[in-house]
Formats: structure tokens, C-alpha cells, sequence
């Protein structure tokens, strides 16, 4: 994401529809929550622009995870300086979790900013933005400012009477926050504790999507197969569903979203292993639209390290409920997430880190370098794993995730797989991007009339990333079989 250039707006006609541009950084969550956002401004007439110099309001949607995604927040931020200073009536905005973490400070980093919105109040920013405009015209010679946090409401969802516009593929916040206190993690501070959506609430957006156009449908939430566990459990005489005591379950929910018709493909961001039951992998097992492929981060191999990581498993726990998903869905593939130089990790965590890796044969790798961020439990420890050796382990994890992927990626080379096919290849024309069942990135031949349809393709290469193959309708027809001898 490169940072624009802004130009100075002119204005035509003064009574046009107000513009809003919103730049959104981090997780699929946000780009969720960026759309909603646009729909709430639609609704009040407002027009959106991809023309950031022609916004009369610009939001930023931002990320805390770490540190560096904050730092280009505030990049892009202190850019429209010299764009508010030719147009004062300028409105800029920072919303979700920076806005959630740092609050009032941010006016102090960055001057242009007028309103800090948390991550469960952005339903009511078109009101904000009313009130800050109302202030402007009552104190001109003022610099009003308005603050919005903290976790008391969940935002409303899309409204059907409109379209979505998401495109093919949607992404469903199906609930908000998280119960667990990873030592590393900012989430809890920033997203609260977990609030599920209701299923009737949940499924009727799916339709809505899906009406509009969707086809794929990603669910969300940072624990999302805990969904349902903060929810009531069901009254005597109402139907029970497959979670603890009855309540609903993740599980509920795929059966719900597999009656859609018109919905092609459901996928799931991100788990946790203490999330994983059987109903779980029943579910997967018998709902075809559902892709067999599961985000489970272990973060780490080292028993010891995951207890100082407040991880609530260890690496047996880990084991056995992969072994749930993968006893009832065998070609089920797994990706996880990695830290190296955690507080307190020796050569002998790490080796065990490799070890747990290899064993997986997880197909989907992504390794980070710890750094501490502000208002974690680990930010009180040591950080005490030099830079150069954090590197090193890095480095060397990628090369074994490497090497594990194309190892498990050969294993598809000969098979014919069922893929949905997603888009135009990026980089090779003539090419299409597709995703089989197992959620591999699958490049093919084909015509873009292909796009949105379910094919099936013939494997034939692949390197540690993605596979590559033949529509099984253009391969060659096998020989006819020798006539019996007389």
C-alpha cells in the first residue's frame, strides 16, 4: 500500500452528496467492518469515492497487532496535513483497534485527526460526523474533537435494503473479541471479551450476501469456533444444540449456512485448538460447502514456552484435537502460526518448535518474531532473545515450512480435485486462480467465463504454495481398452 498524493478538492455543485474514503489496514475483520461502515454513511446519503483527494470525510480503519501497522496508520494520517490545511472542513477519522488502544493520544501524534471511534462503536459514526459538523459551525474558531469507546454495544449489522457489495467473496463477522489471555496478545484490550452474533442474525446476512452476489463466505472471529459459548442455553422443550450444555455451537451454524443456496463455499478465520470437538469435525465431514482447510495456530512446539504464552494447551492437547478433525475429515489440511524469540525461548524450545512442525506437516506457515507490544502480560517479561538469533530462528523455520509444504504439496500432484474458481490471474494472462476443497491455491487454463464455477482439475506440478493443473474436461481421452482376444 503505496501513500497517495492529495490534491486540493474543488467543489462544483455545493449540494452534492457528501464523499467518504476509508483506507482500511489489518485482518479481514476490519475490511468487514469498513463495508458496514460505508452502507451506514450510504444510508444517510453520503456517497463513497475510491478518490481519496475528492473525500469530504476520510476513515481510517486500523490494526494494533503490532507495532508496524500502527506506524503506517499514523504515515498515512500525518499525509493529510498539507491537504487540511487547503480545505479546514476536512474531516479525518481513526477507527478500531489503534483508536480502541491509544485513544485521546493519537490527537497528540497526529494534529488532523477529529474523531477516535473504538472497534464496537463505529455504528454510530454518520452521527458523530453530524455532531462534529454542528460544533464546526457553532465554534469555527475551534478545533472540536470527538472520542468514542469501549465495548458495551455490538454493531448492528448490514441492512438488507441495500446491496452488498463486497463481490463474490464476503466476509461475516460472526462475533466479536475473545475469552482467552494469550500473553502476547492485544486483542482481549482492544476487541473486548467475546460476544456472539445470533444464528438468525448471522444466516440472514449470509442470504443477504448471497443475494447480492456473494458465493464464498468467510466467517470471522478471533476464536470463531468458540462462537455460541457466551450465548443462553436453551429454555426446557427448545431444540439443544451441539455445544456445552445445549448452547449453540459452530457446529449448528455450518448445518445452518450449508441450506443457503447459491453459497458455493464457507471458510473459517481463525481457530484455537481448545475450541475443537467432534461436533466440530462431524460438521466439516458432512457439509460439502464447507473448504477442508482449518487456521489452528500452535505458536509454538515448547511445552514450556505455550505455558508462558498462556496458550491453555499443550502440544499432546494439540495433537489430539487435530487427531478429532483429521478422524473424521482425512484430507482435511491445517495452517498455523508461528512465534520465535518468545521471552525465556532456549535452542531447545525452538528445536521443539521444528520438531512440532515437521510432525504437523501443517501446509500454510506464517512465522513473526516476537516483539512486546504495550498492555500485554508479556511486556512485563524479558524480552531476552537477541535480535540476531530471533532472525536466525525466523529464517530457519521459513526454510523447514518450505520444505513441509512442497513435501504435502506433491502428495496432490496425479489427483483430480474438486476447485472453485476465483478470479483472473494476477500476474499470467490466461491463467485463473482457483481454491480446491482443501483450501490450496490451485492456477489453471482457462476462460474467464470459468470464474465462480466449480471445476474439476488435474494436478499436475506444484512449488510450496500452490498447485497447478489441467481442467480434467480438456485432458486427453484415454485409450480405448483392447478388444478381448478371440
Amino acid at each position: 500500500m503505496s501513500l497517495p498524493r492529495f490534491q486540493s478538492k474543488t467543489h462544483g455543485d455545493t449540494g452534492a452528496a457528501p464523499k467518504l474514503h476509508v483506507v482500511t489496514f489489518g485482518c479481514q475483520m476490519n475490511k468487514y467492518d469498513s463495508l458496514s461502515v460505508e452502507g451506514k454513511f450510504r444510508r444517510q446519503g453520503w456517497q463513497t469515492t475510491e478518490a481519496i483527494d475528492e473525500a469530504d470525510l476520510v476513515l481510517f480503519n486500523t490494526c494494533s497487532v503490532r507495532e508496524h501497522a500502527e506506524e503506517r496508520v499514523f504515515s498515512w494520517v500525518g499525509e493529510l496535513r498539507k491537504a487540511k490545511e487547503r480545505r479546514p472542513e476536512l474531516m479525518v477519522g481513526v477507527m478500531g483497534c489503534m483508536a480502541e488502544r491509544l485513544g485521546d493520544e493519537i490527537y497528540g501524534r497526529s494534529p488532523v485527526v477529529d474523531l477516535v471511534v473504538g472497534t464496537r462503536s463505529f455504528q454510530h459514526l454518520p452521527a458523530l460526523v453530524d455532531e462534529l459538523r454542528e460544533k464546526r459551525a457553532a465554534h469555527p474558531a475551534r478545533t472540536p474533537r470527538i472520542t468514542r469507546l469501549g465495548f458495551d454495544e455490538e454493531p448492528d449489522a448490514a441492512r438488507a435494503d441495500e446491496p452488498y457489495v463486497g463481490g463474490r467473496h464476503a466476509y461475516l463477522t460472526v462475533m466479536r473479541g475473545c475469552d482467552l489471555n494469550c500473553t502476547f496478545c492485544i486483542v482481549p484490550k482492544v476487541r473486548g471479551r467475546v460476544l456472539s452474533r445470533g444464528i438468525e442474525a448471522i444466516v440472514d446476512e449470509a442470504r443477504w450476501m448471497i443475494d447480492s452476489g456473494a458465493q464464498v463466505i468467510t466467517l470471522l472471529g478471533q476464536t470463531v469456533n468458540s462462537w455460541g459459548e457466551d450465548l443462553a442455553a436453551p429454555a426446557e422443550g427448545e431444540p439443544r444444540g451441539r455445544g456445552r450444555q445445549g448452547r449453540p455451537a459452530l457446529a449448528d451454524l455450518l448445518y445452518r449456512l450449508q441450506e443457503l443456496s447459491g453459497l458455493s463455499r464457507l471458510r473459517l478465520i481463525t481457530l484455537h485448538p481448545s475450541y475443537v470437538t467432534p461436533a466440530l469435525g462431524q460438521a466439516l465431514r458432512d457439509c460439502d460447502k464447507c473448504d477442508r482447510f482449518l487456521p489452528l495456530p500452535a505458536q509454538s512446539g515448547s511445552d514450556d514456552v505455550l505455558r508462558r504464552m498462556k496458550r491453555g494447551y499443550t502440544t499432546d492437547l494439540y495433537r489430539r484435537r487435530a487427531d478429532i478433525l483429521r478422524e473424521h475429515c482425512p484430507d482435511i489440511e491445517l495452517g498455523t502460526d508461528w512465534i520465535v524469540g518468545f521471552p525465556g525461548e532456549t535452542d531447545a524450545d525452538f528445536a521443539a518448535t521444528e520438531s512440532f512442525l515437521a510432525e504437523q506437516r501443517f501446509v500454510v506457515n506464517y512465522v513473526f518474531q516476537y516483539s512486546p507490544r504495550p498492555s500485554t502480560a508479556a511486556e512485563a517479561l524479558p524480552d531476552d532473545v537477541p535480535a540476531a538469533i530471533k532472525r536466525e530462528r525466523n529464517n530457519r523455520l521459513l526454510e523447514l515450512a518450505e520444505s513441509v509444504q512442497l513435501a504435502r504439496l506433491r502428495e496432490n500432484i496425479g489427483r483430480t480435485l474438486p476447485v472453485f474458481v476465483e478470479e483472473p490471474h494476477d500476474k499470467h494472462e490466461g491463467l485463473l486462480r482457483a481454491r480446491a476443497h482443501t483450501g490450496l491455491s490451485v492456477s489453471l487454463k482457462g476462460a474467464t467465463t470459468l470464474v465462480g464455477t466449480t471445476q474439476s482439475v488435474k494436478i499436475e506440478d506444484c512449488t510450496a504454495y500452490s498447485l497447478a493443473g489441467t481442467l480434467a474436461s480438456e485432458l486427453p481421452a484415454p485409450p480405448p481398452e483392447p478388444a478381448p482376444a478371440h
